[in-house]
């Protein structure tokens, strides 16, 4: 296997298995030959002798080891272990009673222990202030129990093999949902959830002005009636283009909610007779009715790319059946945590989803833009391609196991031979965060966010610029590679403007996100959206110069391309963003001199570690340096606690906000803690964060706490948190929210 620095150093991180000391007990070959051998075992449940297992996990070890697939997550880091579940994604109902809203509360913390993302549709809950017949009091409504669940999300974080991920939704005619669309305004607040509002045709309609009565009802999902003003008793109506403009202005601002195009969604729903889609996963991309799962892979399409700049279609055409052999044995081979799942997967209908990573990189190697016509042909033909061969897999599979259980009465009972297929759905585009790193592969269907990254701290200290493999090639072979340019590249993550070393052809094929129209993302959404049963997981990401227009056509635009819901991610959008695509240099930060007398303020905290003594001095009315004292001269807690004091001097003679200080440090646990609720003290950092908020007067967050942004890598605490496929990555260490 040959294997990127990022890839060696992600698998180890986050896949390997190890001992209890954290050493890894294993090799990304015994891993990958762990998942082959578990999943290919399903073959004997079928008929299958030792010789033809051997024969098939065989051939699931080499196309992933080859890196032409990779399962999701789950599948990689459970398969042939304890845990066995190896879905990604999951739905769960959220019923009106307590009862229910507490059974799903439950069922999500059972599947995010073991690494799956949920989706959640709220429309059911009936609205703040609605009647509760049986206590005879009101209803607080789906935003406070949405803060739960975020809540509750926080403490699981999965296990701690991937952090929490939701999707939330509702539909645009509850009638709480002007709260719905306004409720992320702080960033300090639902972090663990994606929030899309569900979308009509009808609504669209109005807001476009086909419809020229812009005005409809809100609808109380507790009656199925229109919803009432409490006071004058009259039909509480909106206007859907105020409503569409509200949605956009909150998207501009801070990147949610998305849209979600339900009926879109559900004209492709394969199993009407068992019910409507509501929701979708986390990232969008796979709907799935309540207590449906899906198992998700994706073929890295940079690999089947001949040495004659053509398309391998034979190679995809075999590896596209092994990888939908192999998802059809995942389902059987996984282990479900909550039986209602179990039912619906195994035992229903039996939905996979084959997608693809590394289309930007096959794109490079064909020689043809991103932004271009001939790009979205090639797009159409790779991704029919694909589809077909899939479905075709799948009925091959229907002849020699049976078609999936629900297909009485399933779009595809038509009596036709063709149309019996095993498995309900067969493609989804799904976030590729991690697994792309482990490929070497472009994220999913997206452009290059950037060409390179300055990977920090190596070899005792030097920051060393990581690039692209496939702009090196072309540097390299056209004879325009320099170590400055590499330098530039990496400082600014794309060809610097004006920069004539890099031939002009070569810069049309290597543009990155923020230098291609939106108009070219949506359309690729598009066409990919064509030829994929379940959605396209997309991120439309924008210049921090794009204005709410251009937010606003986006929408429009991908609901007129049929695409199935919408992303969108303006650069800059979020106060605390660090990552600033197209800054050549970070300005140098000199510390002010100090001035010969300040005055200040001094606070006590209690610590796991005893009394602590912070005093904030100011300057010009701001903190301008702070000293710590806790326990006797010469002890390492008082080494420690004087370093992280100079450095918050520091930090604030430089200019760095309180806020930003505070954040590093309010958190962090040590082994044990002081005190009870929003008061509790858990580290000497922490006090000494809290205690900087206190004496600076800075506002703290919900319960006491001032929440990270999350726009720094919370693992390495180096890398940048980049929005693609609807989803955050840091591609300095292969960390992934989804």
């Amino acid at each position: 296997m040959e294997l990127s620095e990022n890839a060696r150093i992600t698998y180890e991180k986050r896949y390997l298995k190890k001992d209890a000391e954290g050493n890894p007990l294993e090799t990304p070959a015994d891993l990958l030959r762990r998942v082959a051998s578990s999943v290919a075992a399903v073959e004997q449940d079928y008929g299958k002798d030792e010789t033809e297992i051997a024969k098939i996990e065989d051939d699931f070890f080499e196309a992933m080891s080859g890196a032409y697939f990779l399962p999701n997550s789950p599948t990689l880091m459970n398969a042939g272990r304890d845990l066995q579940q190896l879905s990604a994604c999951f739905v769960l109902p959220v019923e009106d009673s307590m009862e229910g809203i507490f059974t799903s509360l439950k069922h999500m913390a059972l599947v995010q222990k073991t690494g799956g993302g949920t989706g959640f549709s709220f429309d059911r809950l009936r609205p703040a202030g609605d009647r509760v017949r049986t206590t005879n009091g009101v209803a607080s409504g789906p935003i406070s129990f949405l803060k739960i669940f975020d809540a509750a999300t926080e403490a699981v974080k999965q296990g701690g093999t991937r952090r929490g991920a939701n999707m939330g939704t509702l539909r645009y005619d509850h009638p709480d949902i002007i709260h719905f669309i306004c409720c992320k305004e702080s960033e300090d607040e639902i972090t663990n959830f994606n929030l899309s509002v569900t979308i009509s045709d009808e609504f669209m309609r109005k807001v476009t002005g086909e419809d020229p009565d812009p005005m409809y009802p809100l609808i109380n999902p507790r009656t199925g009636e229109p919803h009432t003003d409490p006071e004058t008793g009259e039909i509480v109506m909106l206007n859907a283009r105020e409503v569409f403009d509200l949605i956009v202005e909150k998207a501009w601002d801070k990147g949610d909610p998305g849209i979600i195009f339900i009926d879109q969604m559900n004209r492709f729903n394969p199993t009407p007779q068992i019910g409507a889609y509501e929701t979708t996963n986390p990232c969008g991309e796979q709907p799935l009715l309540p207590y449906e799962a899906c198992c998700l892979a994706s073929l890295n399409l940079g690999r089947f790319v001949t040495d004659e700049a053509e398309v391998d279609w034979e190679k995809l055409r075999q590896v596209t059946w092994t990888a939908v052999r192999f998802l059809d044995n995942v389902i059987d081979s996984s282990r479900y945590v909550i039986e209602e799942i179990e039912k619906m997967h195994k035992e229903g209908n039996r939905k996979i989803g084959l997608g693809v990573m590394g289309w930007h990189d096959l794109l490079v190697r064909l020689g043809i833009p991103y932004d271009s016509d001939r790009a979205l042909e090639i797009a159409e033909k790779v991704m029919r391609f694909i589809n077909e061969e899939a479905r075709s897999c799948s009925a091959a599979l229907a002849d020699e196991r049976g078609v999936f259980p629900n297909f009485e009465d399933s779009i595809y009972d038509t009596g036709r031979p063709e149309d019996r297929v095993r498995n309900a759905t067969r493609t989804t585009i799904a976030p590729t965060g991690t697994i792309s790193i482990l490929a070497g592969a472009s994220s999913g269907i997206e452009p290059y966010f950037s060409l390179a990254f300055l990977r920090k701290n190596i070899l005792g200290g030097v920051d060393l610029p990581e690039v692209n493999p496939l702009f090196l090639e072309y540097a390299q072979r056209e004879g325009f590679y320099s170590a400055g340019l590499m330098e530039r590249l990496a400082r600014s993550g794309h060809i610097p403007e004006g920069d004539e070393a890099v031939p002009a052809s070569v810069r049309e094929l290597f543009k990155t996100a923020l230098e291609i129209d939106p108009e070219w993302h949506i359309r690729h959404q598009a066409v990919f959206q064509k030829y994929t049963d379940n959605a396209v997981s997309k991120t439309i990401n924008l210049g921090r110069e794009a204005t709410r227009e251009d937010v606003n056509d986006a929408y429009i635009l991908a609901w007129e391309t049929g695409c199935k819901g919408i992303t969108i991610y303006r650069d800059g959008s979020r106060e605390k963003q660090v990552l600033n695509v197209g800054i050549a240099e970070e300005e140098s930060l000199r510390p002010s001199s100090r001035p010969a007398t300040l005055t200040g303020h001094t606070t006590c905290l209690k610590t796991p570690l005893g009394n602590l003594f912070v005093t904030v001095n100011t300057a010009g009315g701001k903190p301008f340096e702070l000293f710590a004292q806790i326990g006797k001269a010469g002890s390492d807690v008082v080494a420690f606690t004087e370093a992280i004091a100079r450095l918050v001097s520091l930090a604030l003679r430089c200019g760095v906000g309180v806020e930003e200080i505070i954040a590093q440090l309010e958190g962090i646990g040590g082994y044990r803690s002081v005190g009870f609720g929003p008061n509790r003290i858990m580290s000497v950092p922490d006090a000494i964060g809290r205690a900087l908020a206190q004496l600076a007067s800075v506002k703290m967050g919900e319960n006491g706490l001032h929440h990270n942004s999350r726009e720094l890598c919370p693992d390495c605490g180096t890398g940048a948190l980049i929005m693609v496929e609807g989803c955050a990555k840091c591609e300095a260490c292969g960390y992934s929210e989804c």
